[in-house]
């Protein structure tokens, strides 16, 4: 997921999940579900460096849609510090959108609210069937078991994105593939004046989504097989640790860091201040930012030891945007008709290529605009070493609690307060207790 989202605050996400039921369209949507309104209504989420280029890369498929179908889509791009919040309200309040973007990472918890429209084998038959899509983007689309609640969009995964001049005059050779590697290679560029890796510390889901990495590095789990939390397993704790150490022992990450939250890191690796970054499939919003791509170079994420994989080898979640449909929507057929569309293998070309992602879609995965040396290490990534995040009712809250509890780490380390084992333990366990089942 984009990672300027930060989770919405855990009191408000819990009480509304909880009590959400189901949704109508928007006000123009039609006069009954399936009905024959030529209008929808469109939530888009921000995948590009503003929601102004997003307007500029959406407006002509929407267009193309209402050329083909008849139907004008009334899109409004939101940014991801307000959309699970606005999807929440719009679930009790019956006043949001047909279709929406939500983050991947959000499906179960959205799923349990009764709210999404159901996917099933007569849904996915409306599209093109479920086998149009890779497997690892179904993998969070919902619980397991249950019909998804969303159709994969956007796929995307965590690369190391590097400077190659920082690199050179800093007289390293190539990317780190260990984290042993990695720390190493910081006191040489240190040395040269350079910070060395970039964070959004005070970004929740930034936060969440690396130790969930490091986690399954220390062959963890934060939930454990029957779903309830277990933030504060000794595996865990470490993993938590080794992430926030980063900053506070190896120094590898700038203390300012601490309070980043709005994409911060990637402007400063945009403009040579910094070697290195983590980041979901940046090469458009480095773009954006003026920075040519043969200024940096893409590796996969750095793992314990060895090479990437599964398991312990894990070195990314699986990211990614779907796609999902109010169930009361008043116009179910035109909603579903623009799922079709926009997961089309012709869509998916355009819009992944403008957002510098990966098509989730079998079909315009295999086309050779996403095997160049920007997109191929996030696609190898995707189907060998990329892991979903845990999909359970309450994610939405693991988010909000571990991350803040990452974030509050991450402050103390940029204070010069210590960063132990105890205290990231206890933190974790008062992000536990912040969670219902806990």
């Amino acid at each position: 997921m984009r990672s300027i989202r930060a989770a919405a605050t855990g009191a408000v996400v819990m009480s509304l999940a909880l009590a959400a039921t189901a949704c109508g369209g928007g006000t123009d949507s039609g006069d009954g579900a399936g009905g024959s309104s030529k209008t929808l209504t469109y939530w888009a989420s921000n995948q590009g460096a503003s929601v102004a280029v997003d307007k500029q890369v959406l407006q002509p498929e929407l267009d193309k849609f209402e050329q083909q179908s008849g139907i004008k889509v009334k899109v409004e791009v939101v940014p991801w510090s307000d959309l699970l919040n606005r999807i929440l309200t719009a679930t009790t309040s019956g006043q949001g959108p047909d279709v929406l973007n939500i983050g991947n990472t959000w499906s179960a918890s959205l799923q349990a609210t009764g709210a999404l429209l159901p996917w099933d084998a007569k849904n996915f038959g409306k599209i093109g069937g479920r086998d149009r899509f890779v497997d690892p983007a179904l993998g969070s689309t919902g619980a397991e078991g249950k019909d998804p609640a969303a159709v994969p969009l956007y796929s995307m995964s965590y690369a190391l994105y590097y400077n190659k001049q920082i690199f050179a005059d800093a007289g390293i050779d190539g990317p780190p593939a260990t984290w042993d590697e990695l720390v190493a290679d910081g006191a040489k560029i240190r040395a040269k004046g350079k910070s060395v890796l970039g964070a959004e510390g005070s970004n929740l889901s930034e936060n969440i989504h690396h130790v969930f990495v490091f986690a399954k590095q220390h062959d963890a789990d934060f939930f454990s097989a029957d779903g309830k939390p277990d933030f504060t397993n000794p595996k865990v704790v470490d993993a938590v640790k080794q992430y926030v150490d980063l900053m506070a022992k190896d120094k590898v990450i700038p203390p300012g860091n601490a309070e980043y939250a709005q994409n911060q890191s990637v402007s400063d690796f945009a403009k040579g201040k910094q070697a290195m970054l983590l980041w979901q499939s940046a090469a458009a919003n480095l773009k954006s930012q003026g920075m040519k791509e043969d200024a940096y170079g893409v590796a996969p994420v750095p793992v314990q030891k060895g090479a990437p994989g599964q398991g312990a080898q894990v070195n990314s979640m699986a990211a990614g945007i779907n796609i999902a449909v109010f169930k009361d929507s008043h116009n179910l057929d035109g909603a579903t008709e623009f799922v079709k569309f926009m997961t089309s293998d012709a869509e998916q070309k355009i819009l992944n290529k403008a957002y510098s992602s990966i098509p989730p879609v079998k079909a315009a995965q295999a086309d050779a605009a996403f095997d160049g040396p920007s997109t191929a290490v996030l696609k190898d990534t995707l189907a060998k070493s990329a892991a979903a995040l845990p999909q359970v009712a309450t994610e939405s809250q693991f988010e909000t609690a571990v991350g803040t509890a990452v974030k509050d780490l991450f402050a103390d380390a940029a204070a010069g307060r210590a960063v132990t084992t105890a205290s990231v333990k206890a933190k974790l366990e008062k992000a536990q207790q912040q969670m219902p089942a806990a």
